[in-house]
């Protein structure tokens, strides 16, 4: 008998478990698409939240202007959040998975992904500055809508620690505890004691040290880490000191607030005011 030829309608191999996958395939797709966690939709998400821009109108994140130049409970400010589309929660794209990370980007413009509530965590009221050597919480505000997460670090130990440096890790926790407890430190070691409860001032450099394991927040800078947004740097809890026993720069921190004079500039932006033509410099 004669044999029939190939033609491209004839059926070969495992064509039926070829086609069982391409329904399984389509039918995983439209579910991943109707609960929001399709790639695009996750991205278009984190830029609709994370990007938003931080400027001084009732629809947006309200950046803090410090009228008296200090820090206060309820002030919202500038540090850097990061997040990986691993962290988005797989159940939903409008929230995102605690705990997740945190990096620093050397970018200060005020968008929904560095901005920070100044959150009291022993009974102050807000609009009271917050002082040194006095706690204080650091919660998001600009990430999602329905959560707020909170910057944590905890003890090192044989499954925790920083990925890059090894070191103590800085995390973000929806959970309120000790590990998210922070305090003001002034800057000059000599000095300490003696600014020992005054108000911490606004877009001045300080040691931001965590309470619970007395290891100061640090960006070592010759460590990176990826998170979606690009190559950032690692954030991690470790004090480094000099010879002189006082913190080197990889400890300084700035609390920044918005500029009055400008809706969509930080006190970083703000110009330093020139001396008159007619004035001697």
């Amino acid at each position: 008998a004669a044999m029939a030829a190939y033609r491209p309608g004839v059926l070969i191999g495992n064509w039926k478990e070829d086609a069982c996958l391409e329904e399984d395939r389509l039918r995983d797709f439209i579910h991943k698409r109707e609960r929001g966690e399709l790639l695009l939709q996750k991205i278009n998400k984190l830029q609709d939240n994370l990007l938003k821009k931080v400027i001084f109108k009732e629809d947006y994140i309200q950046l803090s202007v410090s009228k008296d130049g200090f820090v206060h409970f309820g002030d919202t400010v500038i540090l850097t959040l990061a997040i990986n589309l691993d962290e988005i929660s797989m159940y939903s794209a409008k929230s995102l998975q605690a705990p997740c990370g945190v990096s620093a980007v050397k970018s200060v413009e005020p968008v929904g992904r560095n901005s920070f509530c100044i959150l009291s965590v022993d009974g102050g009221a807000v609009g009271e500055p917050i002082r040194f050597g006095h706690n204080f919480g650091l919660g998001t505000t600009g990430g999602f809508s329905d959560q707020m997460l909170y910057l944590a670090s905890d003890h090192k130990s044989f499954i925790r620690f920083a990925k890059k440096s090894y070191l103590q890790q800085v995390f973000l926790t929806n959970e309120l505890s000790y590990l998210t407890c922070w305090r003001a430190t002034f800057l000059d070691p000599q000095l300490r004691l003696e600014y020992e409860g005054f108000p911490v001032p606004a877009n001045s450099k300080m040691i931001i040290t965590h309470c619970h394991t007395n290891q100061s927040l640090a960006v070592p800078r010759n460590f990176w880490t990826r998170s979606y947004f690009g190559k950032e740097y690692e954030v991690i809890c470790h004090t480094y000191l000099d010879s002189h026993k006082a913190e080197e720069d990889k400890n300084y921190w700035e609390i920044v607030t918005g500029n009055p004079s400008d809706k969509d500039g930080t006190m970083i932006h703000r110009p330093n005011p020139q001396p008159r033509r007619d004035q001697k410099e």
